[in-house]
């Protein structure tokens, strides 16, 4: 996992990574595998102040995590050394993994249980053989399940800037984690703001909250606002006027088919599984993924 730095980048440079890392976990453990991890870790699971026994401490956040992401006969053994990265797991077929921590950590306890929420995520998707090509993008793969599966709110509230210095741990932005922890939140109905330490992790959750909602109100679901309605009736008249025209991609992602019914397909709010369904007004669909009902207007 990246180590903390001084050059903190914000945005949602690798938003369609994140995007494309929820669909590909809905896929690989279906709704019902995910709705098993409908509780986040708790605040209290993690505690780590610095009367605990270092080694005794940390071995029990690592068991936290373990259990948390349902790995019974994982056994993580956690060490430290210099290094430049936070951390790293070696992935071997188990069953004991090994894990090393920054020794920096020795001093800063408060963000070991984020450090293992990471690594022991790597595990996690190892053991599910649930992979993206090339380190880039395996380790938003990693963030985003972490964050998705609730043991990632620490890594958000890992991070931590002001004038002089800065914190960040892991390899999505701030506002894209915000961004997962949002779509959790709207999937599950938990609010993990409450357990934010960070002041920033608070403005990162609200950014990714915007973004999150604003999935929620893209053409041809009803919720959208008048502007993206006027727009996507637009790009209705064009595409279903010419039946030699190729699909036509609107802004938000939505596509035209011309046929008999003409269709249109979009990605799903929740789990951004593409949804195709007949353009005929007003409708009620329900993803086949994620099994989200939605109100749309086609």
């Amino acid at each position: 996992m990246r180590a903390p730095g001084s050059d903190v980048e914000h945005g949602f440079p690798h938003l369609e990574t994140v995007r494309a890392a929820l669909t590909a976990l809905y896929r690989r453990l279906s709704y019902d595998g995910v709705r098993t991890y409908g509780l986040s870790v708790a605040p209290g699971d993690v505690a780590f102040s610095d009367q605990d026994d270092l080694y005794l401490g940390v071995q029990r956040v690592a068991r936290v995590m373990v259990r948390h992401l349902r790995l019974p006969d994982a056994r993580v053994i956690v060490s430290f050394r210099e290094m430049r990265h936070a951390a790293n797991v070696e992935l071997t077929a188990g069953p004991e993994y090994f894990i090393e921590l920054n020794s920096r950590f020795k001093t800063h306890r408060r963000d070991i249980g984020a450090a293992l929420a990471h690594e022991v995520t790597h595990v996690y998707l190892h053991r599910l053989d649930l992979a993206f090509p090339g380190t880039r993008d395996n380790e938003i793969l990693t963030d985003t399940t972490a964050a998705y599966l609730g043991a990632g709110w620490l890594l958000l509230d890992a991070y931590r800037e002001d004038s002089v210095s800065s914190q960040k741990l892991g390899y999505l932005t701030p506002e894209e984690f915000g961004y997962v922890l949002a779509k959790r939140a709207l999937a599950f109905g938990e609010d993990p703001a409450v357990w934010f330490t960070s002041p920033q992790a608070y403005e990162a959750y609200a950014e990714g909250l915007a973004v999150a909602r604003r999935d929620e109100r893209q053409p041809p679901l009803a919720a959208s606002g008048w502007a993206g309605r006027r727009r996507y009736a637009r790009d209705r008249r064009w595409a279903l006027g010419d039946p030699e025209a190729p699909p036509a991609v609107g802004a938000a992602g939505y596509a035209f088919e011309t046929g008999s019914p003409p269709r249109v397909s979009f990605p799903c709010p929740t789990c951004r599984q593409r949804i195709r369904v007949p353009v005929r007004g007003r409708m009620r669909a329900r993803c086949g993924l994620c099994r989200t009902v939605l109100e749309c207007d086609t």
